[in-house]
């Protein structure tokens, strides 16, 4: 799947909120080296940088063009191209810091203990994903897949995200931490824009898996659908906002 670093970027402030909730409880102290993986557009890079502003601070992320985007907001800053999954570099960090990131990578049993033996003791594992996946934005999306013309298509679309409740990455993650928090937040975010304003947030993230396989006729048909869809199960207020809810994810995991 491709990302568009403009796109997703629309939103940058929005965005921006659950990283400086992610970063501000950091028991993390000492911070040499530390990592932004699934870095996108450099955002969440830049608010790491600016938290610890005596690490070494690199970025890693599998889009060209969120690395190219990423490289020239931080010039000062080392980012690569790769894949969560199979990143090779071992550290140890003092912090990984994941935003919204690793939702999109499978197989958490490996992964969370892989990245965890990657920092360095007293090292601290940083995640926030989205927990908004029975939202009806997102429910719609999945609705949607399931009865259009698209329907083979997509068959596979919505099983693209890996996440898992609460209990369960604390099951997981207890024996092998020192400290473990895991939290659950809300937003609402004003949208200017009605339905099509929520369009585009999740042109960004949520609705690649669906548009990527799809034709640029059928990509439009497919969000026009959408978007009335959404009209009928967000209420709009006469200036044209609607409010957003979007349930995050938060995990603190120290070695």
């Amino acid at each position: 799947m491709s990302w568009s670093a403009q796109q997703y970027s629309k939103f940058e402030a929005e965005r921006n909120r659950p990283i400086f909730d992610l970063l501000a409880p950091i028991p993390t102290t000492s911070v040499r080296q530390a990592a932004d993986i699934g870095c996108g557009p450099g955002n969440s890079t830049e608010l790491l940088l600016n938290k610890f502003p005596m690490a070494k601070v690199i970025g890693m992320d599998s889009s060209e063009n969120m690395i190219e985007v990423a490289r020239k907001r931080l010039p000062q800053v080392q980012f690569e191209l790769a894949d969560i999954a199979n990143w090779s570099n071992e550290g140890p960090f003092d912090v990984l810091l994941a935003n919204a990131a690793l939702q999109w990578v499978p197989d958490h049993a490996t992964l969370f203990p892989k990245l965890i033996n990657k920092l360095a003791k007293g090292g601290t594992l940083a995640v926030q994903m989205p927990d908004n996946f029975e939202e009806p934005a997102h429910r719609l999306m999945r609705e949607m897949a399931k009865n259009g013309p698209w329907v083979e298509k997509l068959a596979h679309a919505h099983q693209r995200i890996d996440r898992q409740s609460a209990e369960w990455y604390y099951s997981t993650l207890r024996h092998q931490t020192s400290r473990l928090d895991i939290w659950r937040t809300v937003y609402y975010h004003p949208l200017q824009g009605g339905a099509r304003a929520i369009v585009e947030w999740f042109k960004g993230t949520g609705l690649r898996p669906f548009l990527q396989p799809l034709n640029e006729a059928e990509q439009q048909d497919f969000l026009a659908q959408y978007e009335e869809a959404l009209s009928k199960a967000y209420s709009i207020y006469p200036d044209g906002t609607v409010l957003l809810p979007f349930p995050r994810l938060f995990i603190l995991a120290t070695r």
